[in-house]
């Protein structure tokens, strides 16, 4: 019992910040997860800024955990965090964290799960839970053949009718060695988006948490 009280605690403290504008970034199980550490390092080098990871289990086969500079949550700490009714739910308290979210990469099956409502894992329950007053960014990446199915599209469409924002992938040689559209956008791309947000949550009167 003191040993899950430890957990809670030392995931709830995870969540104080120091930074003015709070990005939680998604991450999927695409090949461009791996780009995660230079996503993390750019989006700090940003004034006032201080972000969170949230992971899928898939993900986590293409990055170094101990390449990334903050605090990742994965499937497992939604678990332990919650024991008894007065316990707090992870996917809330980091929706109440959060004043963005981007999804980099967002792959095909996180796509179709977040188009259709399903909410399966940590980072699906934060997404449905989401305050769309606040921005959401997502950065599709697939391969060319799955980009071109033409439920993609569609899915695509659906996110942004929930007033979410893309961030548009783009054409390369990809890692499979197709060469075509379904790349995730350049992470200085990615960095640009969330820099006009945060400026434009500078000139908005702050609101209270």
């Amino acid at each position: 019992m003191q040993q899950d009280k430890q957990v809670l605690c030392k995931t709830v403290e995870s969540l104080n910040s120091s930074g003015s504008f709070r990005v939680l970034v998604g991450v999927t199980g695409s090949v461009a997860a791996l780009k995660l550490p230079a996503v993390v390092d750019q989006l700090l080098q940003l004034p006032g800024v201080d972000v969170r990871v949230v992971t899928t289990e898939h993900a986590k086969h293409f990055y170094n955990h101990a390449e990334v500079a903050v605090k990742i949550y994965s499937d497992k700490d939604e678990w332990e965090l919650w024991k008894q009714r007065t316990d707090p739910v992870l996917h809330i308290e980091l929706r109440r964290w959060a004043d963005l979210l981007v999804i980099a990469p967002l792959d095909a099956n996180t796509l179709g799960k977040i188009s259709n409502g399903i909410c399966d894992n940590l980072l699906t329950c934060v997404v449905r839970a989401w305050d769309t007053s606040r921005p959401l960014l997502f950065c599709p990446a697939m391969n060319t053949a799955m980009w071109l199915h033409p439920i993609t599209a569609q899915q695509i469409s659906r996110l942004k009718e929930f007033g979410y924002m893309e961030v548009p992938c783009i054409s390369k040689k990809l890692v499979c060695g197709d060469e075509g559209k379904g790349a995730m956008a350049e992470v200085s791309t990615i960095i640009s988006v969330v820099e006009q947000h945060l400026h434009k949550s500078k000139e908005k009167p702050e609101e209270s948490r």
